[in-house]
């Protein structure tokens, strides 16, 4: 097949290829919507706005080294306009998913999402109250850490409590979805699953941090530390949508330590006060304060054929079981 045959095959087959997508496109299904595609929320703008926010949140250690000490002032002014300016756009286009305003005017949709951003702007000295409170907890609770320059630039668990932290607050606001693409992308960062709707108390350690799903309706109070693998979920989601707005999800009282790979699941689960969560362990019942929770008289039991003379490792069938 000469090159001039060719193009004309491969011309012919995209319009194929176009025409059959365009067609499955035509099925009404979630999927297929289209209409309003413009209109939908950008995930690489909200990423974008998490940038920044680290910039304001860390002044220094994530701001534009461009800029000097001297200017400071200026450097947050213009983060904070970009950030009020797209981040108000963002939130105009999900208020759709709003039942309280998705019928209203343009001009009063655009209001309230103007007011919102002012307002999780102006939480955020509060925000940083909190995660202060979360680095003491990081350095205090790791001998590993060196410093807090360490734990600012290279501890999954700090930057994925940074963000779901900056996101909570916007979903206590009411914010429909980007409080959860904010999540998300720490997640994808990360592997650290917090639900933005999960309730967190002050001076948060996440050490390691692999795996650890939280769920929307966790309550975690202060001085919680929690290791890789946790899981603070719910019993069951069979009810679908009708467990929407019940308390799925644990609660976790102060001073609270949970080891790894533990999971603590349902919504009317306590664990609490000064209570150490040992590895590995399932709990679906509350635990009253004080209390320390581990999985005794584990027996690891080795069963195998070995030869005398000439090692065969083909042969040899080894069991493990706790």
């Amino acid at each position: 097949m000469d090159m001039d045959s060719r193009n004309r095959n491969s011309v012919q087959d995209a319009e194929k290829i176009v025409n059959s997508i365009l067609d499955d496109y035509q099925k009404g299904r979630p999927i297929d919507k289209k209409d309003d595609f413009f209109d939908q929320p950008s995930k690489e703008v909200i990423i974008d706005i998490i940038e920044k926010l680290m910039k304001i949140v860390y002044p220094g250690y994530f701001r534009d080294r461009t800029y000097k000490s001297y200017n400071a002032g200026n450097h947050l002014a213009t983060l904070i306009e970009d950030v009020m300016y797209r981040l108000h756009k963002q939130i105009v286009k999900v208020e759709k998913f709003n039942s309280a305003l998705a019928w209203e005017e343009q001009e009063k949709i655009e209001d309230a999402a103007y007011d919102i951003t002012v307002e999780f702007l102006n939480r955020i000295p509060k925000i940083r109250e909190y995660l202060e409170s979360d680095l003491e907890a990081a350095l205090e609770g790791d001998p590993a850490a060196q410093n807090y320059d360490e734990i600012i630039l290279a501890y999954p668990g700090l930057y994925t409590i940074t963000v779901n932290r900056l996101a909570h607050e916007l979903f206590l606001m009411n914010v429909p979805l980007i409080p959860r693409i904010m999540t998300e992308h720490a997640h994808s960062l990360t592997g650290i699953d917090i639900h933005p709707g999960a309730t967190i108390g002050h001076h948060f350690f996440i050490d390691h941090g692999t795996g650890i799903v939280v769920g929307e309706t966790t309550v975690i109070g202060d001085n919680v530390k929690i290791y890789q693998g946790v899981t603070l979920g719910a019993l069951s989601t069979r009810g679908g949508q009708k467990l929407r707005n019940t308390k799925r999800h644990p609660t976790i009282e102060d001073n609270v330590t949970i080891y790894a790979g533990a999971s603590i699941l349902g919504g009317d689960t306590v664990i609490g006060r000064d209570s150490v969560i040992g590895s590995n362990a399932f709990i679906t019942k509350s635990i009253p304060a004080g209390t320390r929770v581990s999985i005794r008289q584990q027996e690891l039991q080795f069963s195998g054929r070995t030869r005398t003379g000439e090692s065969d490792l083909a042969d040899d069938t080894w069991y493990y079981s706790i």
